[in-house]
């Protein structure tokens, strides 16, 4: 099979980070204003991006970083940009944590019904461990329950989404059939964590069911992923690292009786474009001398659930997290303080290490689309996830460097197909009643 580069675009207002928000071009209220989204899904349709892909959380504290603290609903957002665009992918995070299966087949069966076939499920168990209390828990799961709770969720809510074959809608006025009931099946689960009997009251959209993503960075987040997944969002921090990992999670995938090459790698990335390698360098140098140690610290706090290291000596060696749950985002979390660790880094070197966004190309568009290369070709990625909340930056990445990945013949200059499967390059599922009452038959 021939790889095709997949690009998607991260829709993240006024930033993740602490100082995005302050870029002239951006408006100040962009993470709730649903034109802004509107202009940047289309802007990235315009490019034959295969996604926009929205992030979210069911937690934050007044330290938060600016989108965190006032953004739409991604469900509701991406109904809005169903009826504004027409091919790209509309992916957005979900917890299989606080929320129940019916409930989440129910709402992103309809976004995939609104869209023709365009949406993507991001599935994550929460890392914050102050979401419980917004959902009547005084503690957060289990992480290795959390993992296990969202394996069978999604098993769920696949099998709502098969609720009905093809042609289960007859529709004949004049024999006054509408449903053909012999389509129709009820799920009937009883399990550890979940019963639910079905069915789901919605067909399947032109691609069958939405696409499953997951982002987790622990032997058990890796295990789900290669479990469920159809793509994966992690970000490692080196091309060596990213290689470990694509290896790593195709591996697991075909232990489990998966095709490896039906699972997209697709970590995300940040860009400083100019005209020259130096200018470039001098442009991402003075935006790393603008950021606010502080605000580093609380964003390295982060996944430690929030711990507060602004207590620490900055310039003593990185400090002992013994007593800090690693309940959360654990992936991240165990590979901060190994490499702190291994490293012998300070508490200083640690923030401006982890404190920012990971994953950065910095040069020419010409250099840019040579790392891309690179790393496609190595296989550490199978595409991007290109992070937008800089106008300029990624208007320069859609005119200068898309073009020279379309020359390369790594891109699509069209799309070929109108679902988010398509682009993807992957199957409409079969209903699984169709496989059973076919084996059946024979």
């Amino acid at each position: 099979m021939t790889r095709t580069l997949h690009l998607g675009a991260i829709l993240a207002g006024v930033g993740t980070t602490h100082d995005d928000w302050r870029d002239p071009d951006l408006p100040g209220d962009a993470s709730v204003d649903i034109n802004w989204y509107i202009d940047a899904a289309r802007q990235a349709e315009a490019a034959k991006f295969d996604l926009v892909f929205i992030v979210d959380s069911p937690y934050i504290t007044p330290d938060s970083a600016p989108h965190f603290l006032n953004r739409l609903e991604p469900l509701t957002l991406l109904s809005a940009l169903a009826v504004s665009t027409s091919h790209i992918g509309l992916v957005g995070t979900l917890t299989t944590s606080y929320w129940e299966p019916y409930n989440v087949a129910r709402q992103f069966g309809s976004l995939d019904t609104i869209s023709r076939g365009r949406a993507g499920w991001n599935v994550v168990t929460t890392g914050l461990e102050g979401a419980a209390r917004n959902y009547g828990r005084d503690q957060h799961y289990d992480h290795a329950e959390r993992y296990q709770r969202a394996a069978e969720f999604v098993s769920v809510v696949q099998g709502l989404w098969d609720s009905y074959e093809d042609g289960a809608f007859p529709r004949d006025k004049a024999a006054g059939v509408f449903l053909d009931k012999s389509k129709q099946h009820a799920l009937n689960h009883k399990g550890r964590f979940f019963s639910v009997a079905g069915p789901l009251a919605l067909t399947r959209s032109p691609q069958g069911q939405p696409v499953i993503f997951q982002a987790g960075d622990s032997d058990a987040g890796r295990d789900l992923g290669a479990l469920i997944a159809d793509a994966t969002f992690a970000t490692p921090d080196t091309f060596e690292g990213a290689q470990a990992y694509y290896a790593d999670l195709k591996a697991r995938a075909a232990a489990k009786g998966r095709d490896p090459d039906k699972i997209a790698v697709l970590p995300g990335l940040t860009v400083t474009i100019a005209d020259t390698q130096e200018e470039a360098e001098r442009l991402a140098t003075e935006q790393e001398a603008d950021l606010d140690l502080d605000k580093l610290l609380v964003q390295l706090g982060r996944p430690f659930n929030y711990h507060d290291f602004r207590q620490y000596d900055l310039d003593a060696p990185f400090p002992d997290l013994s007593h800090v749950s690693l309940n959360g985002y654990k992936g991240h979390a165990e590979r901060i303080i190994r490499t702190a660790r291994e490293e012998g880094l300070t508490l200083r070197a640690a923030a401006w290490r982890f404190g920012r966004w990971r994953g950065s190309f910095i040069g020419t568009a010409e250099t840019v689309a040579d790392e891309i290369e690179r790393w496609f070709v190595g296989r550490a990625a199978d595409g991007f996830n290109i992070h937008v909340s800089k106008p300029g930056a990624f208007r320069q990445f859609t005119e200068q460097v898309v073009p020279i990945l379309q020359r390369r013949g790594l891109f699509r200059t069209d799309y070929a197909a109108s679902t988010l499967r398509g682009h993807l390059g992957l199957d409409v599922p079969v209903n699984r009643h169709s496989i059973r009452l076919a084996q059946v038959a024979e």
